[in-house]
C-alpha cells in the first residue's frame, strides 16, 4: 500500500504517541489491526484521545468502514476515496480528518525475487524490504 499515512504494523501505543504528540484534533493515520488480521484501522485524534475505526476489505477490492452505530453502511472503491469522504465534517466520525500523520520510514513489504543458487536460477525466496 503506497499511502503516505499508512503505517503498516504500528502498535496501538505507538499510534497514540504519534497522533497525540501535538495535541491537535483531526490528526489521522492508517495502520494494520493488531487483533484482526487483514483489517485496517483508521485512527484519529480528538480531545486528547484516539478513536479507532475498523476498515474491512470486501469482495472485489471494495472497502467499508465501521463508524457510529446507526450510520448507513458505505462502500468505497479505494482507500483514497474513503479518506476523502471523511475529510468532510459530519460524516460519522468523532471529528473530520484534518491532518495525515505521514510515516517516517518505509513499511515492511514482501517481495518475491529470483536468485541463482548452485546454477539453478529458478529458486524462489521471499525478501523483506526495509
Amino acid at each position: 500500500m503506497d499511502l503516505p499515512y499508512y503505517h503498516g504494523p504500528l502498535s496501538k501505543r505507538d499510534c497514540e504517541t504519534l497522533l497525540l504528540k501535538e495535541g491537535v484534533d483531526g490528526n489521522f493515520l492508517l495502520r494494520d489491526s493488531e487483533s484482526m488480521p487483514g483489517v485496517l484501522c483508521l485512527c484519529v485524534s480528538f480531545k486528547n484521545l484516539v478513536y479507532t475505526y475498523r476498515i474491512f476489505k470486501e469482495k472485489h477490492g471494495y472497502y467499508n468502514i465501521q463508524t457510529v452505530e446507526g450510520a448507513q453502511r458505505q462502500i468505497f472503491p479505494n482507500l483514497e476515496e474513503l479518506i476523502s469522504k471523511f475529510e468532510k465534517p459530519n460524516q460519522g466520525l468523532v471529528v473530520h480528518l484534518l491532518r495525515p500523520i505521514k510515516r517516517t520510514r518505509p513499511c515492511l513489504r514482501w517481495r518475491r525475487s529470483k536468485i541463482k543458487l548452485d546454477g539453478n536460477s529458478n529458486s524462489d525466496y521471499v525478501d523483506v524490504l526495509p
